[in-house]
């Protein structure tokens, strides 16, 4: 049986999340970096890795596939 909707394109799909993604971590790391200083590499990474992976499952995908849809 065909889908009701062709799969996204993996690239296209690949360069929004990019899009999104990039300027998020950027933006944290300007936050994170004057509150984390002297931290080990390891435990910023700790306190970042959590947030973006939270508003990629939450925000970002939901956000492409809803109104980027046409796009893809």
């Amino acid at each position: 049986m065909s889908s009701p909707h062709p799969q996204p394109s993996r690239r296209r799909l690949a360069v929004l999340v990019f899009a999104f993604v990039y300027p998020l971590v950027t933006l944290l790391l300007m936050v994170l970096t004057p509150l984390t200083a002297g931290w080990p590499l390891a435990l910023r990474t700790l306190i970042l890795v959590p947030v973006v992976v939270v508003a990629m499952i939450w925000l970002i995908i939901p956000l492409i596939h809803s109104r980027l849809r046409h796009w893809l």
